[in-house]
Formats: structure tokens, sequence, C-alpha cells
């Protein structure tokens, strides 16, 4: 394996362990009393954090014994697609700060139809047309229209709605 692979192996790692110890910080502040089920609103950032600290600590363990030997080699461009990833950061940015303004299906919608963009790039299917666009907003707010009900009316989580009546 390249020497140049392995080092891009291990800085992968690094940024995963980065990012787990990031995480872990933000969740000291968060409080442990227990809700719904016994778990406290710290269970979830405290269980990531640990799992993305093991996968971490695998992945710069494996790079730095040889690398990922039995790893296929990449198929297809030999290069990032850097609008898709440009895409799909775009998306979950604009959902967080369209949340509170235009609704929970709404922002979700948009969201993935941006993702799916970036995602259709990367392949051969770059289909730009109205009907494709409207395609993805129609199977994304099929995803997030069922989530959003979900949460508000069965489980009682309160997510940010279109409307005051709760039902967009």
């Amino acid at each position: 394996m390249a020497k140049s692979a392995t080092f891009f192996q291990t800085l992968v790692g690094a940024g995963v362990l980065l990012i787990a110890l990031g995480l872990a910080w933000g969740a000291v502040d968060i409080s442990s009393a227990s809700g719904y089920g016994g778990v406290g609103p710290n269970f979830l950032p405290w269980f990531m954090a640990a799992a993305l600290l093991g996968c971490g600590v695998f992945i710069v363990w494996e790079s730095l014994s040889g690398g990922f030997r039995s790893m296929e080699l990449p198929v297809g461009q030999d290069r990032p697609y850097w609008p898709g990833f440009i895409w799909i950061t775009a998306g979950m940015l604009i959902n967080a700060v369209l949340i509170n303004r235009i609704g929970f299906i709404l922002s979700c919608t948009l969201c993935f139809v941006l993702a799916v963009r970036g995602l259709r790039g990367a392949t051969e299917m770059r289909d730009k047309s109205l009907a494709s666009w409207l395609k993805d907003a129609a199977i994304g707010a099929a995803i997030s229209a069922p989530v959003f009900w979900m949460f508000t009316k069965f489980l009682a989580i309160s997510l940010p709605g279109l409307t005051s009546s709760g039902w967009i």
C-alpha cells in the first residue's frame, strides 16, 4: 500500500477521534436526569462519542499497522466528487437554518432534494429536469411528513411546524 494512502487513513482516524472528543465535550453540559424510559438526554451523545472513539482508535490502529490491506481499490472516479459534497453540506446547513422558519417537513424535504442532487451528481444519473426535481421533492415530503406526524402526534415530541395547527 502506498505511503500516502496510510497517511490519509491515519488522518481520517484522527479526525474521527477529534469528532468523538468534541461530542464528549458537548455531552458534559447535557443533563443526566432520567427522562422517558429512564434514559437521560445525555445518553445518546455519550453513546455516540464512545462509538466514534472506538471507531477512531480502530482506524488509527489499522492504518498504522499497515493500512487497510484487504480494502478493494475504488471503482469509478479517482478523485472525490466535490460538487456532491457541497450539495449535501448545503442541504444540511439550509435545513438547520430554515427548520424553525418553514417547519420540519419543508426543511427536511429541501434537505432531501439537495442531498439527492449531490449523490446523483457523483453517478451517471444526472437528470436536471424539472420533473426530476419535483419527484425528489415528493419523495422527500413522503418521508419527512410521516416522521413529523409520528414524533408530534404519537410521541408528543415538539418539532417546528409551518402552521400553528401542528399538522404541517
